[in-house]
């Protein structure tokens, strides 16, 4: 199977560049993954599509202003460098490491000093400081950062919300909170988990309810958000392992809901991952609390153990997301849907509107 057979013509002006108005004012395109059959509907519809019992999982991971402008140090018998760099951390290491994406990465080489410094204090000494330790492709580095006494504050002060490369605007300040859920906890995200940006507590009040049950895992959204499919044969792509963490309130309601034959449903392609990750791992055992890196990669032919339906905004053609929604619902499903999307306007990627496919 080719990456190109999951191509499909999208409008430029079709991509949301600004998040809707009301938070839950997305609409919502309903597929049934058996039939092929699609309606029309809006976000807010979906409790009434859930029943009693149904466990509705969420991810709770939380995005970092992880977007940031160094300056390089200035070397000994050289001329100052020019130009700001601009540094994507994309994951932690440890404590002080971190992996990111540098751009432009040629002039960034291993041993130098980045200073990160507020654009209002430019004069002033850094807010943060990093080594450049390792050097990987495509502009990827390490960097060891020296240590400080309040690095998340300095990271608020400093950076920027990563938002997407197809959004073509800087961030605005009201990205801070809009490119969040509203029951995001665990920080360490560089992408929000987006189908999850449509709930508001009023949606999920009325899903408890109707008798939904709710729970979370942890997924950290890395490097594999941003980085292209550089291969042409679906069987050759490999993803970047992600951080996850299934808690043992989560592990029990999941082996509930399967000893009792409850629906579990997936908000977001992150947690549809996470899961299948955890079925995988166990093996046919019930579930146990714990904390991993997955790398799971689902396409047409994947078994999905756990997860009964999801909800997913609308995904990058030629994607890996859009290969994971064609896993669950069938390729043709969902290119019919999608261009049935096109045709009648919805709006696309991370602030657009949103599939249930059940």
């Amino acid at each position: 199977m080719l990456v190109q057979d999951f191509d499909f013509d999208l409008p430029e002006e079709l991509i949301a560049q600004e998040p809707p108005a009301e938070r839950s004012g997305a609409r919502m395109l309903q597929l049934n993954r058996r039939t092929g059959a699609f309606r029309d509907s809006v976000f807010l519809d979906l409790p009434s599509l859930l029943n009693e019992g149904d466990l509705l999982v969420l991810n709770n991971s939380r995005v970092i202003p992880a977007r940031l402008f160094a300056h390089r140090s200035v070397r000994k018998g050289q001329q100052p460098p020019t130009g700001m760099i601009e540094v994507l951390l994309t994951e932690q290491i440890s404590e002080w490491e971190w992996r990111a994406l540098v751009r432009p990465g040629r002039k960034v080489g291993v041993g130098e000093m980045l200073h990160f410094t507020a654009p209002q204090e430019a004069s002033s000494a850094p807010m943060l400081q990093a080594e450049v330790v390792a050097r990987g492709e495509f502009g990827e580095r390490v960097l060891r950062f020296t240590p400080c006494g309040d690095f998340w504050g300095a990271l608020d002060r400093l950076g920027h919300i990563p938002l997407p490369p197809y959004i073509h605007r800087n961030d605005a300040a009201a990205d801070r909170e809009r490119y969040q859920t509203v029951y995001a906890e665990q920080r360490g995200s560089v992408a929000a988990p987006t189908a999850g940006l449509h709930f508001t507590p009023e949606v999920l009040a009325r899903l408890r309810a109707r008798g939904v049950r709710i729970a979370f895992v942890t997924l950290h959204v890395g490097l594999g958000t941003f980085a292209p499919l550089r291969v042409e044969r679906v069987e050759e792509i490999r993803l970047h392992a992600e951080r996850y963490t299934l808690p043992a309130e989560t592990a029990e309601e999941l082996n509930a809901a399967q000893r009792e034959g409850r629906r579990v449903i997936a908000a977001g392609t992150t947690t549809v991952r996470t899961l299948e990750h955890c079925a995988l791992r166990a093996g046919g055992a019930p579930l146990e609390a714990h904390s991993g890196v997955t790398s799971i990669f689902l396409s047409p032919g994947s078994e999905f153990r756990l997860v009964q339906a999801m909800l997913t905004n609308f995904h990058l053609p030629q994607s890996s997301l859009l290969m994971l929604v064609s896993a669950f619902a069938g390729r043709e499903n969902v290119l019919a849907a999608y261009r049935h999307a096109v045709a009648s306007r919805y709006r696309f990627f991370s602030y657009g509107d949103c599939m249930f496919i059940s």
